[in-house]
């Protein structure tokens, strides 16, 4: 059996394989794989005896109680069992840039809108965990409530190493860079334009093929994504359940001395080590498991008359809150479309929410933006701070006029994270040497266009002072 198991297992390094890996497809789903045939246990979850001498273990994404069409777990059937490991310890020196309690010993709030421009490539050798640092956040994970917001720059791969998440899910969107994650589940390649979700608890390696890479990342804590109800829109249309990706079954097996377990725990982190790799599961099931998702499969809907659509009509995912309709953290994007509205201001409206909306932009420019919003950049506007497009587009779009034909906004690839709460920012996001301290300056120009004489009679002139 043992010759069988090393003719399955293919190693980490051979990079060649990501190209070629093999998933299986749905959102949800009650899954399962082996790398090996056989490996799974027939009729029961937890024999007595496991097929090969695999141990059994579940990993749990809700509370054994939550009801059927909510609860989450899946069954893994590993050569070692992950309890295997030292000691956990303070991660030496402390990473100090990981936020999961939002409070005013480590944050800030403001009203103001924020923006920051694409964050540098780091110069030394930086992997994910040391390139991931925390913009913004409410909430806590010790409380199970709230999110937060993390970017990424890395240059170097993760090298006997796995992450392990405790606080919450990972949704990540990268920009610059593919990435191979190898998790306990198979193996993951993730492109710019894709986004892959990392459940809390599982443990996960990321490599960097493509050399310097930069990203974003959202953290719920106390939920999970789901897709969005659809309502009037119907059985079908923006993120097909088909189209969500799952890992199929993959491990390596022998001696890893020295392997190191790095767990986020409490927005701290903790090492612990082993002499195995946690990405020993021939086999598993169920319907808790890290996935993927391409952004051009998505299946925008818009006006075709009149009017600016909600921006909540191209939600991918969501996380809910308790109150129906309301949203922890909404993924949301602005994908290459049509514009056909009559006698309409097409760009997105003038707007004050009692949201709070973090966008980022992965490709091309932002319909919203003439300037200064760059691939790899971010923006912040918190609840009820007013925010909208810039004096250039609303001058372009009024130029234009009544008479501007159907248009395809194309070579893009914008989006938000959309939260209910109000988010604290964190210093090293403030003092950034990335913020863009302009930023307002792209409205100071917005002039006033009212006339107050017979509008009937068509009127050229604004008030007193715009001339």
């Amino acid at each position: 059996m043992m010759e069988m198991k090393k003719q399955q297992s293919v190693s980490k390094s051979d990079g060649g394989e990501f190209s070629h890996l093999g998933y299986q497809s749905g959102f949800g789903n009650s899954f399962s794989s082996e790398a090996i045939d056989g490996a799974l246990p027939r009729g029961q979850n937890s024999p007595l005896f496991c097929p090969y001498g695999l141990y059994a273990e579940q990993i749990s994404g809700t509370s054994f109680t939550s009801p059927r069409f909510s609860n989450q777990r899946s069954w893994l059937y590993r050569i070692k069992p992950s309890v295997t490991h030292e000691p956990f310890k303070p991660l030496v020196p402390d990473h100090g840039k990981l936020v999961s309690e939002f409070n005013k010993s480590n944050s800030s709030t403001t009203p103001t809108q924020l923006r920051w421009k694409p964050v540098d490539f780091p110069e030394s050798p930086t992997d994910f965990i040391d390139g991931l640092y925390t913009v913004c956040g409410a909430g806590s994970s010790f409380l199970r409530q709230g999110f937060a917001i993390h970017m990424y720059t890395a240059n170097k791969s993760m090298d006997n190493c796995a992450f392990c998440n405790a606080d919450g899910d990972f949704l990540v969107v990268p920009q610059k860079g593919r990435l191979w994650i190898t998790t306990e589940c198979g193996r993951l390649q993730v492109s710019p334009g894709e986004i892959v979700v990392l459940p809390q608890g599982f443990r996960f390696s990321v490599s960097l093929p493509d050399g310097p890479s930069r990203g974003y990342v959202a953290e719920v804590f106390g939920s999970h994504f789901q897709l969005p109800d659809l309502g009037p829109i119907g059985a079908n249309g923006l993120a097909a359940p088909r189209d969500f990706l799952v890992p199929t079954a993959w491990f390596e097996e022998g001696s890893h001395p020295g392997f190191t377990i790095v767990q986020k725990f409490g927005g701290e982190l903790f090492t612990a080590r082993q002499d195995f790799s946690p990405f020993n599961v021939v086999a598993w099931h169920g319907n808790y498991a890290p996935y993927k998702y391409d952004l051009s499969k998505f299946c925008p809907y818009n006006t075709v008359l009149i009017d600016h659509s909600d921006p909540s009509i191209n939600t991918v995912l969501t996380a809910p809150t308790d109150k129906p309709g309301v949203a922890l953290l909404d993924f949301v994007i602005f994908p290459p479309r049509w514009l056909v509205a009559e006698h309409t201001f097409r760009p997105p409206y003038y707007h004050r929410n009692c949201m709070s909306e973090f966008m980022g932009l992965i490709s091309g420019g932002y319909e919203a933006k003439a300037d200064g919003f760059l691939p790899g950049g971010s923006s912040l506007h918190s609840c009820m701070t007013p925010h909208g497009p810039d004096t250039k587009t609303y001058e372009a779009t009024i130029a234009r006029g009544n008479e501007a034909g159907p248009h395809k906004i194309t070579d893009t690839m914008a989006f938000m994270f959309e939260s209910c709460l109000i988010p604290r920012i964190c210093p090293w996001a403030l003092e950034s040497p990335f913020m863009d301290h302009g930023y307002y300056q792209c409205w100071i120009g917005l002039k006033s266009h009212f006339c107050c004489l017979d509008i009937q009679n068509g009127c050229n002139d604004t008030v007193d002072g715009d001339d």
